[in-house]
């Protein structure tokens, strides 16, 4: 498994390119879910310099707050 990232300067598109790879070899060999999500969000933030990049899981008749990247963000939104 790879920890590093390997960044380009290109396009958007010639950025995603570059990070699905990376992406797939980054969970390929990982079961575990949460831990997942946590690398893929690390990932995209650093491929694109966003402010904020993160999941939010589907719990009952909620979001609730998953791994993210970035400032503090609502932990639970009801739906509705």
């Amino acid at each position: 498994m790879s920890e590093e990232l390997t960044l380009i300067d290109g396009t958007k598109e010639e950025k995603y390119k570059s990070l699905f790879p990376q992406i797939e070899s980054l969970i390929r060999l990982e079961s575990d879910t949460i831990a997942n999500m946590a690398n893929v969000a690390a990932a995209i933030k650093e491929t694109f310099d966003f402010l904020w990049v993160g999941f939010y899981r589907v719990i009952g008749e909620n979001l609730v707050l998953g791994p993210f990247q970035g400032p503090l963000a609502c932990t639970r939104i009801a739906f509705g």
